[in-house]
């Protein structure tokens, strides 16, 4: 009996032990990664990938964000720029599917379902021995030092909580929730042109973007009734205006039901059902609430979009359309789409007017690029009446400076996803899903940075960053007529990120644009105007004939006597090939034919000749806030 009656103490001793340290458990590690979404993912794998210890938690069972669990999976924007992460999760797409061609919704060359996108980045993420996934985890507190932060606090719900102490933590939340709790100042809304320094500005408020509850549809043939249950206070009229198929008392979106379905079609005839025009887009702010305040907003736009599936199939006809019950959950989003959260007030805040005058004098964030973007201002407030009218100006395509992706007051912290450092505008060409995987994987290249070289983001090495960046084939400057293919692909990013050379950019509708004109020619005075506001010294002026070997030797020279002069030291920078005169020997060095010196150069092999001779991109490195500073190095 006494064996009996110690054994079972012993069991239940051993119970609460165990159950003690699961409540408790602590874990170290290098980065901390909190949220799997979009940005979080490709943070996570690139901040693994780059040979640092790395969690990733994540509150669903899906890894993706925007583009899986959320449902929206058409891609919006950078179809032309194949860049980094993102090219790579297209050619993973098309590996799938075997063809390139994903263009079954005319929204988007890229749509794909979503629970491949899902498996793709799990499958990456299983292949990174530096990385860990923990799923089934939500974010409950930071942990800090004074002013850094240091890990975070998670709970399951088993109730259920653990320490995750880290060097570097990112905050790749959907509503930057970690930044938030973390004690860094944000915004939320729209913002005063005074703050903003915006003139299209509308004023401040706090009305963010509508958000989406996505259902995705499944086409289950022909003479099925896949209707669902009637919700509950369905009102068939909120969607009367979706398309010129439904009834309609004012003025409905020009296209047909079929139309209308086929925005979002997917691959496996299934259906994205993300439909702004009196469709699914429903308006909450939720920014502030705790979770259980924020479900029951969620439960009422999930409520909306299964009135809009109902409409669908009994209003429409589409009885066959049901939910497809072999995605997401159960064919309804396991998130909302929150197109808007916070913005943290970062060392840089990138606002419209950077975009459309990116070589602005005063301020040249083009120089400290670390991804890129070509959508066009797009915000959603078609469910929010008392949202301010704002003049959305028609802007090229830009690349994102590195200073947004690092709070102004606090250490220890880097933020992805779309609470990055923007104004209330620019969010709108920011969120969208390319931009942000980019943007997160910039920052999983800053994180690991920091940890080797045991510095804060606040003190990045920029050319380092983007270094890294463009080795794994990233954008830093938009040029959409030089593919990463392009042998002087690297150069011509590098001479971009200068200035020395620019691009010009152009609104293209849907798609915006910034050439570099590759074999177009450039002007001695063009050239010059450019070098003497990275330099502050003026080579030649007036000269309007075009650059040849002749007129441009003695530039290359006055950049090197500037190096050596600035830096008070003989620049090994500048390449001993180069002893004063370009010539046939010199073109052969940095791989270029048809020497001649008087024909003019074109814009591809100046660039060529200035990365391989004088190498501005490094003898005049930039601070995070695109100041030129000489390099010690």
């Amino acid at each position: 009996m006494r064996v009996q009656i110690y054994f079972f103490t012993l069991c239940i001793s051993l119970h609460f032990f165990s159950s003690d340290i699961l409540a408790q458990r602590i874990i170290k590690t290098e980065v901390l990664v909190a949220g799997g979404g979009t940005g979080g993912t490709a943070a996570a794998i690139q901040a693994a990938r780059s040979g640092v210890k790395t969690i990733l938690v994540e509150p669903t069972s899906w890894l993706g964000g925007m583009f899986t669990a959320a449902g929206v999976s058409c891609a919006d924007g950078n179809d032309s720029l194949p860049s980094g992460i993102w090219q790579a999760f297209r050619q993973a797409l098309y590996d799938h599917y075997g063809t390139t061609q994903l263009a079954t919704g005319w929204v988007s060359s890229t749509c794909f379902e979503p629970h491949v996108g899902d498996s793709i980045f799990k499958a990456w993420s299983a292949g990174e021995p530096n990385l860990t996934v923990m799923h089934s985890w939500h974010l409950l507190r930071a942990m800090k030092e004074k002013n850094k932060v240091t890990g975070a606090i998670f709970k399951n719900d088993k109730g259920q909580t653990i320490e995750i102490h880290s060097v570097i933590c990112i905050d790749a939340t959907e509503l930057g929730d970690l930044f938030a709790v973390a004690g860094a100042e944000y915004d939320i809304g729209t913002e005063d042109p005074m703050e903003s320094k915006e003139k299209m500005a509308p004023g401040k408020t706090n009305i963010i973007q509508d958000a989406t509850w996505v259902a995705v549809l499944k086409d289950y043939g022909p003479g099925t009734d896949k209707t669902i249950v009637k919700p509950a206070n369905y009102n068939p009229q909120t969607y009367y205006c979706c398309c010129t198929s439904a009834p309609c008392t004012g003025s409905p979106y020009k296209t047909d039901a079929r139309g209308m379905l086929d925005y979002g079609k997917l691959p496996g005839n299934k259906y994205m059902i993300n439909w702004p025009a009196h469709g699914n887009d429903y308006y909450m702010n939720v920014v502030n609430e705790n979770d259980e305040q924020r479900n029951k907003t969620y439960e009422l736009a999930r409520q909306h979009t299964l009135g809009f599936v109902y409409f669908i199939q009994t209003e429409l006809g589409f009885k066959n359309l049901g939910l497809a019950d072999d995605e997401l959950n159960k064919g309804l989003a396991f998130i909302p789409y929150n197109r808007e959260g916070r913005r943290v007030k970062g060392l840089v805040r990138f606002n419209v007017n950077h975009i459309l005058d990116p070589y602005h004098q005063q301020e040249n964030l083009y120089r400290t690029g670390i991804a890129v973007g070509d959508y066009p201002v797009d915000h959603h407030h078609g469910q929010n009446p008392n949202t301010p009218q704002i003049q959305f100006p028609a802007i090229p395509s830009f690349n994102v400076p590195l200073g947004v992706l690092v709070p102004e007051i606090i250490q220890g912290l880097i933020v992805c996803e779309k609470g990055v450092s923007v104004s209330n505008i620019v969010n709108g060409a920011t969120r969208l899903q390319p931009v942000v995987i980019l943007t997160g994987q910039a920052a999983g290249v800053l994180a690991a940075w920091c940890i080797k070289n045991n510095k804060q983001p606040a003190e990045a090495d920029v050319r380092d960053i983007q270094q890294q960046l463009l080795d794994r084939k990233c954008y830093l400057m938009p040029y959409v007529d030089v593919l990463t293919k392009d042998n002087d692909w690297v150069a011509i990013q590098r001479i971009g990120l200068t200035g020395i050379l620019r691009g010009t950019g152009k609104a293209e509708g849907w798609e915006n644009k910034t050439y570099f004109y590759p074999d177009s020619f450039v002007t001695v005075s063009e050239l010059s105007r450019n070098i003497f506001q990275l330099v502050g010294k003026t080579v030649y002026s007036n000269d309007t004939s075009r650059i040849n070997a002749m007129n441009l030797s003695p530039i290359i020279s006055f950049l090197k006597k500037v190096i050596v002069n600035e830096a008070g030291r003989s620049s090994g920078l500048v390449d001993p090939v180069f002893d004063g005169v370009i010539d046939e020997r010199v073109f052969r060095y940095c791989n270029l034919a048809n020497f001649s010196r008087e024909r003019p150069l074109i814009r591809r092999e100046v660039a060529v000749l200035l990365d391989k001779i004088v190498h501005p991109f490094l003898s005049f490195r930039v601070d995070i806030k695109g100041n030129c500073i000489y390099s010690s190095r």
